[in-house]
């Protein structure tokens, strides 16, 4: 899956969910919004906070919307 830019809106550890702000996502047909997406893994959480700028992946598996690779960028 393609790198897609965003900003961490919101961050619900407990759910295992993130709201980000994110520009379009080709591979999955969906124009830029803001949306919130399931974790991968609960440990990816743990190295972004909300208001930081972020490059991610995300792909729909079993239905959801995932994030399946994230990191903050400068």
């Amino acid at each position: 899956a393609a790198s897609v830019d965003g900003e961490v809106r919101k961050i619900d550890r407990e759910q295992g969910k993130l709201t980000l702000r994110h520009g379009a996502i080709e591979h999955l047909g969906m124009p830029a919004m803001t949306m919130v997406f399931k974790a991968a893994s609960p440990q990816m959480l743990d190295s972004i906070k909300p208001g930081d700028k972020v490059r991610f992946s995300a792909d729909k598996i079993d239905g959801a919307l995932v994030v399946t690779a994230i990191e903050a960028v400068k």
